[in-house]
């Protein structure tokens, strides 16, 4: 054990016994990590309100590898103040939190870290929430090792003639392997792969059309529920709202 700054953002939190807590964070050092933070829970405890879900910031630790660190002080780098103050916004903050720490219990890759923040980034600054949740979404299905091809068809290997998109098949489909699947616009066929090799950071405008982000969302959907093992409560959520807001 010892003393160690680390920056991380807090996904998830546990009551321990009357006072204290145990917070879930994905740190940009060491991936996710356990840390308990003794008295937390006590109205006078300077850990109280640092150590809630979407705190961004450097925690110094006594640090464990493989076993649960113990907080010694926490500054905040982004407060995500905008965010919060929004429940649209926020619900899809949980939902990312959430995913972001089921991907990484598959594989500690510390490039999850870079790519939770600048979302959340993102969303904080009146980024449409959707479009930056599947961006992400679709960057994670690479370190899930399912991601979907996006380069040819599907079932065939061919680079023309792509006209759709399918979960059940796998990706890109070509005109000659067509049958029956949904037929997608062109648009959100070009969109789904600008969406894998864009920079989340450097962002600065998204104008995407009603058809296709419902296109791709849909997709991405089905393709997680088909092929990751993820089934997230705050996923759950995200639909309810989507279908209020539509």
């Amino acid at each position: 054990m010892h003393l160690e700054e680390v920056e991380g953002i807090v996904t998830s939190e546990t009551n321990y016994s009357e006072t204290s807590k145990i917070i879930n964070v994905i740190t940009k050092e060491h991936g996710l990590i356990g840390v308990m933070a003794k008295g937390a829970r006590s109205l006078k405890s300077p850990f109280r309100s640092v150590t809630s879900k979407l705190t961004y910031g450097k925690f110094i630790i006594y640090y464990k590898e493989n076993k649960l660190s113990t907080l010694k002080e926490v500054s905040i780098i982004n407060s995500f103040k905008n965010l919060k103050k929004d429940i649209t916004k926020i619900s899809y903050a949980a939902y990312l939190l959430e995913l972001s720490e089921g991907v990484i219990k598959q594989n500690n890759d510390k490039r999850v870290f870079e790519l939770l923040i600048q979302s959340l980034i993102k969303i904080n600054d009146s980024f449409d929430p959707l479009v930056i949740m599947n961006i992400l979404e679709l960057k994670y299905l690479d370190f899930l090792g399912v991601m979907p091809v996006l380069d040819r068809c599907a079932i065939c290997g061919r680079k023309t003639g792509i006209t759709t998109l399918s979960s059940y098949r796998g990706g890109y489909v070509c005109n000659k392997c067509f049958t029956n699947e949904k037929r997608v616009s062109s648009k959100t066929i070009k969109l789904i792969r600008m969406f894998y090799y864009v920079d989340i950071s450097k962002i600065t405008k998204l104008d995407i059309s009603p058809e296709a982000k419902n296109e791709i969302n849909m997709f991405l959907d089905d393709y997680y529920t088909r092929y990751t093992g993820l089934y997230l409560k705050s996923k759950s959520f995200i639909k309810s709202l989507q279908k209020l807001i539509n």
